[in-house]
């Protein structure tokens, strides 16, 4: 059984990718965020639901106890919220993260600039990237309805491919990384549907 605390669970992409690993028989589920009575409990024998602040280095230690793997889908103060998280798993000796940013953190989307509003995103990744984890950062394009299916995955420092991914296909992508020990550790990759 895979344990796997998703911090920011409200978010549209957790709440997708939750239903996604719920298909899965080997994974039991913390849901981590600010109002737990704006989610309702999609399996109460495989998941527990946190009410709490990922700000709160403490808070989050503990919901971290007994984990597997951490995912995290936020906004917001990412840097601080970044920091918080490598706090936290220092101090209870986890090791797996997975990490939701952003295209364009790397000015790696041909023919596009983006300014300030990515810097967030930027900061974030760059905390994670030097710290000791086994993280994985994923940049994804816009999201979409689209059917689920094919991805393109490239890597830091290789341009990004395509402009949007379906939510069905980040799922499945963010599902398989968390429940595949050591798949793509270390790495940070642009993922669209192309």
């Amino acid at each position: 059984m895979t344990r796997i605390l998703i911090l920011g669970a409200n978010g549209g992409l957790a709440r997708n990718t939750t239903r996604v690993l719920l298909e899965r028989a080997d994974v039991s589920l913390t849901l981590f965020l600010h109002a737990a009575r704006r989610l309702e409990n999609p399996d109460p024998v495989r998941v527990t639901i946190i009410e709490g602040d990922v700000l709160d280095t403490a808070a989050l230690g503990s919901a971290m106890q007994d984990q597997d793997v951490v995912y995290a889908n936020l906004s917001g103060d990412m840097a601080r919220q970044a920091r918080s998280i490598i706090d936290a798993m220092h101090a209870v000796g986890l090791k797996r993260l997975i990490f939701i940013s952003s295209m364009g953190i790397y000015s790696e989307v041909p023919g596009e600039k983006y300014r300030s509003i990515l810097d967030p995103y930027r900061d974030s990744a760059a905390l994670i990237e030097a710290s000791d984890l086994d993280y994985t950062i994923l940049r994804p394009g816009w999201f979409t309805r689209d059917p689920g299916g094919r991805y393109t995955i490239t890597q830091k420092g290789e341009p990004f491919q395509g402009h949007d991914i379906s939510l069905d296909s980040l799922s499945g992508l963010i599902a398989k990384i968390a429940t595949t020990p050591g798949l793509y550790v270390g790495s940070s990759i642009g993922v669209s549907d192309r």
